[in-house]
């Protein structure tokens, strides 16, 4: 085709060759068509697609991240392709009500065909688990092999290559590890937050001891949930502590990383740290539509197969169900809201931080 000719719908999108790719078992192996085969093979196929957008979209993102210096721009560029991601995540968790209007007894009719394929044979989905920063640790193990281990050797090469490099997780954690507001002119956030969280335990206590409605009981009570949570927040005061619980596999980001990113929660009405605020709850978000498919997913599974073995040889919905509650990527940022604290009583910033952080911050030329 030459530069002259007009460009056509079906070309470009080459819809012969995509529209010729569903080749169901039922007709080669039976002769006859096995009705939902069709819709099987199609709304698999479209989760394939959607993967491979959101693979491009994780690409740029890591790309943008890459970078020794990312200005504010480039952070707003990312937030938009992880919203495009979360939007896409919706369509994939819709998508299973459009295979479960196929029944139970329908899936049995092409089912067998379908062995050993298998979901779990994915290796977009897996590349898509790595390059958000899935650690292979936390992965649940399938018959005790790794997970790619029924892939082509093709595939397994490409997941283990992702394996090695530099995903979103690492890279995120390295940003927020230069965030520049921690110290700033002698003003120590950290030991600000701690400050005000001793206080804030010290008022409670005083307020516990001294309310004439309670009980001596009662009082012990709320005494004892007032040391556990006391407790909890040393966890993110102390650094000997959290990196404790890091070595334990309790938290994942560095002490410095999740001091970061607790200021820019806590300060999130502060213009710089909008963008920012926006991307830590992207990738919240991400995390938790990746549960609601997998556990939607499982529960489907449930409805088509019920106790029985999959294609692929795993123990079906059980399977799914612990992935679901085990491949979380960034929980440390979800359960940062643990250690949040009133807006009424956070630490008044200095007002020279104040006009850095809307927008009078600047990188300083070497």
């Amino acid at each position: 085709m030459n530069e002259d000719t007009p460009l056509y719908y079906t070309d470009y999108l080459k819809l012969d060759d995509l529209l010729s790719l569903q080749s169901p078992k039922s007709l080669e192996r039976m002769g006859e068509l096995a009705h939902e085969e069709m819709l099987f093979i199609i709304v698999h196929q479209a989760y394939e697609l959607w993967f491979k957008q959101i693979l491009h979209e994780l690409d740029s993102v890591i790309a943008i991240f890459k970078q020794d210096y990312i200005d504010e721009k480039n952070v707003g560029v990312s937030v938009s392709r992880l919203n495009r991601i979360i939007e896409i995540q919706k369509l994939l968790i819709e998508q299973i009500r459009v295979l479960e209007t196929m029944t139970p007894l329908d899936f049995l009719d092409f089912r067998d065909f379908l062995i050993p394929a298998s979901g779990f044979q994915s290796y977009q989905f897996r590349l898509m688990e790595n390059r958000l920063g899935l650690d292979p640790e936390q992965r649940k193990p399938f018959e005790k092999a790794p997970y790619h281990a029924r892939l082509s050797k093709e595939h397994q090469q490409l997941l283990i290559k992702s394996e090695q490099s530099l995903s979103l997780f690492d890279l995120v954690e390295k940003w927020l590890e230069r965030t520049p507001f921690l110290q700033f002119h002698g003003f120590d956030f950290w030991q600000t937050y701690r400050n005000t969280v001793q206080k804030m335990f010290e008022r409670d206590r005083k307020s516990i001891e001294n309310n004439p409605t309670l009980s001596e009981d009662e009082k012990e009570t709320e005494l004892t949930e007032l040391a556990a949570t006391e407790k909890s927040f040393s966890a993110i005061i102390d650094e000997d502590e959290h990196n404790r619980l890091r070595e334990k596999g309790f938290r994942r980001l560095s002490f410095k990383a999740t001091q970061a990113a607790l200021l820019i929660n806590l300060y999130r009405d502060e213009p710089i740290l909008h963008l920012p605020f926006k991307l830590l709850t992207c990738l919240i978000e991400i995390d938790e539509f990746l549960t609601a498919w997998r556990y939607r997913h499982a529960l489907m599974v449930q409805r088509m197969i019920g106790s029985k073995i999959g294609t692929g040889g795993s123990s079906g919905h059980q399977y799914l169900k612990m992935t679901a509650e085990k491949h979380k990527i960034f929980s440390d940022l979800t359960n940062l809201s643990t250690f949040f604290i009133p807006r009424s009583k956070l630490p008044e910033l200095p007002e020279d931080l104040k006009k850095n952080l809307g927008f009078y911050y600047s990188k300083k030329e070497s």
